[in-house]
C-alpha cells in the first residue's frame, strides 16, 4: 500500500492542533486550555504581519529581535534556495565550506580591533555557551586554570543553555533548572532612571556601575575570573543603555585584571543600534563578540561567537584544538542567507537609515511622557524600552498583582487587538518593549505611538 498523504490542516483547525501538540515557547499554556485560541502567524511583508485571520500588524519586535531587513525579502529565500539546491549540508568538523569561508572572512572584516576568529553557532544561547567556554580552556592552556568565573550584570538575560542561563541575572528564569554551571557572579546593571542616590549626574553613575564589577571581581579574586558578560544596551528590565565613560572604564578594568570583556551583541548586532555592533556604537574594543539573530534577519538560523587573535593562539600549534563545536553551526544555507543579508544591508544603507531617523523615533516616543502610567523612555537606535509605574512622582512600581493583571491581564491581548506586535515584559519593572525592522520611519514610529497612547490610556484607566 503506498502511504496516505499527511493532510494539511486548515485554518480552523490549526489552533486546535498547536494546542494540542505544539509546546510553545516561554509560554503559558493554560491560556489556550482554558479556550483563547493561539495567535498563528501566516505572512509578512516588510514591517507589517498578518494572522490566520486575515489581521494585520506591525511588527514592532521584528519578531524578536530579529528581523532587520523585513519579512518577504524574496532575494534571502532565493539565497537560501540556491544553497540548498548546491550543496545542503556540511560540518565545519575538520572540512569546511566555501559560504562558512566567505561569511567568517566578511565578519571579520566588520569587527573592530583584531576580532577575526569566527566560531559559527546556530543561535545566541550557543554562542554566549561557546564563549564561556573558550575563556575557560584559554585560561588553561596559557597557565591560569583557576580563572574559569564570570561577572554578568542583575537582571540581564544571556540564553537558556545550561552556561547562559548560570551568566543570566534574572533569578525567575533560573529557579527551576538549578543547580546550574557554578562560577557566574552578578554586579549591577545601567538602570539609571533607579539609582536616585547620583541625581542627575550620569556619568557619575556610569563611574559606579562600572566599578561595581570590579568589586565583584575582586570578591571573587581576579586569578579565579574569566570574563565579564555584557550587552552594549541591556535588553532585560527594558533597555538600559551605558552611561557616557561606561564602557572605557570597564575596558580598563577588565584589561587591570586580566579577565575577557564579553559583548553579548545576539540583539545588539547587525544594525540594532545603528551600528554593525553595538560596541562601535559606544567606542570599545571587547575580546569576544557573541551575535545571532539579525545576521540573517531570521531567514535562518545562525550565531557566532567572534574571538580575538589572541584567543585563538594556543589552538595554533601543536596538539590543541577546541573541544566543541555543534552540527548545524555555519550550516551552508545560513551561511548563504546571511551573506545575502548583509549585501541587503549596504544596498539599502540600512544602517543610515536607522541613525538618519533614531532621534525621531526617540522623540515620537517620548510623546508618550504626557500620560500618567508612563515613567521612563530609553533605550538607543532602534531599541526601546518604556517603564510603566503606578506614580510618576515617585517613580512608585506595580506590585507582583497589579503587574500580572497589567501586563498578561491587559496589555499583551489589548496591543496585539490594536494591531502592535511588541513585547509587554516584567522581568525587573514592567515595560513595553520596542524593536521594529530597520526600514521603519515616521509613519511607523507614528502608528506605534498611536496605539501605545490609546492601549495605555486603557490601562491606566482600568487600574
Amino acid at each position: 500500500m503506498s502511504p496516505t498523504p499527511w493532510r494539511r490542516l486548515d485554518d480552523a483547525a490549526l489552533s486546535d492542533s498547536a494546542r494540542d501538540h505544539l509546546w510553545m515557547h516561554f509560554t503559558r499554556h493554560s491560556t489556550f486550555e482554558e479556550g483563547s485560541a493561539v495567535p498563528i502567524m501566516v505572512k509578512g511583508d516588510g514591517p507589517w504581519l498578518w494572522d490566520s485571520n486575515g489581521r494585520k500588524y506591525l511588527d514592532g519586535l521584528s519578531g524578536l529581535f530579529v528581523v532587520q531587513a523585513g519579512h518577504g525579502r524574496a532575494e534571502l529565500a532565493a539565497a537560501a534556495a540556491k544553497q540548498a539546491s548546491e550543496l545542503a549540508f556540511f560540518p565545519l568538523w575538520s572540512y569546511a565550506h566555501p559560504e562558512a569561508i566567505q561569511l567568517a572572512e566578511r565578519l571579520a572584516s566588520l569587527t573592530p580591533g583584531d576580532l577575526n576568529r569566527v566560531f559559527f553557532t546556530t543561535g545566541g544561547g550557543e554562542a554566549v555557551e561557546t564563549a564561556w567556554k573558550l575563556a575557560k580552556n584559554y585560561f588553561k592552556l596559557t597557565g591560569r586554570p583557576m580563572k574559569h568565573k564570570v561577572i554578568s550584570r542583575s537582571i540581564a538575560y544571556h540564553g537558556t543553555p545550561q552556561g547562559a542561563l548560570s551568566i543570566t541575572g534574572i533569578p525567575e528564569a533560573k529557579m527551576y533548572f538549578e543547580p546550574l554551571v557554578p562560577g557566574a557572579h552578578k554586579a549591577a546593571n545601567t538602570n539609571f532612571y533607579r539609582a536616585p542616590e547620583h541625581g542627575d549626574d550620569l556619568e557619575a553613575f556610569g563611574r559606579w556601575a562600572a566599578d561595581q564589577i570590579e568589586i565583584a571581581i575582586e570578591m571573587e579574586g581576579p586569578d579565579t575570573v574569566a570574563a565579564v558578560f555584557v550587552e552594549p544596551v541591556q535588553n532585560s528590565g527594558g533597555c538600559f543603555p551605558p552611561p557616557p565613560g561606561y564602557f572605557q572604564r570597564l575596558r580598563e578594568i577588565c584589561d587591570r585584571h586580566d579577565v575577557l570583556l564579553v559583548s553579548d551583541e545576539v540583539i545588539c548586532a547587525f544594525g540594532r543600534l545603528g551600528t554593525m555592533f553595538g560596541c562601535e556604537k559606544y567606542g570599545y574594543v571587547p575580546d569576544i563578540i557573541t551575535c545571532a539573530k539579525g545576521l540573517t534577519s531570521g531567514y535562518s538560523p545562525i550565531g557566532a561567537m567572534i574571538a580575538s587573535e589572541r584567543l585563538m593562539e594556543p589552538f595554533r600549534s601543536g596538539t590543541q584544538y577546541f573541544a566543541h563545536g555543534y552540527t548545524f553551526g555555519g550550516h551552508p544555507v545560513s551561511s548563504a542567507v546571511a551573506m545575502e543579508n548583509l549585501d541587503v544591508f549596504d544596498r539599502e544603507d540600512l544602517l543610515g537609515n536607522v541613525l538618519a531617523n533614531e532621534k525621531a523615533f526617540r522623540t515620537t516616543l517620548e510623546k508618550l511622557h504626557d500620560l500618567p502610567i508612563v515613567g521612563d523612555v530609553r533605550g538607543d537606535g532602534y531599541f526601546y524600552g518604556i517603564e510603566l509605574v503606578k506614580d510618576k512622582a515617585t517613580k512608585e512600581t506595580f506590585d507582583d498583582a497589579e503587574s500580572e493583571r497589567l501586563l498578561r491581564g491587559f496589555l499583551s491581548k489589548a496591543l496585539y487587538d490594536a494591531g502592535l506586535y511588541c513585547r509587554a515584559d516584567d522581568r525587573g519593572d514592567p515595560v513595553v518593549q520596542l524593536a521594529p525592522p530597520l526600514g521603519c520611519d515616521q509613519e511607523h514610529f507614528d502608528f506605534i505611538e498611536q496605539v501605545l497612547r490609546d492601549v495605555l490610556g486603557r490601562a491606566w484607566g482600568q487600574l
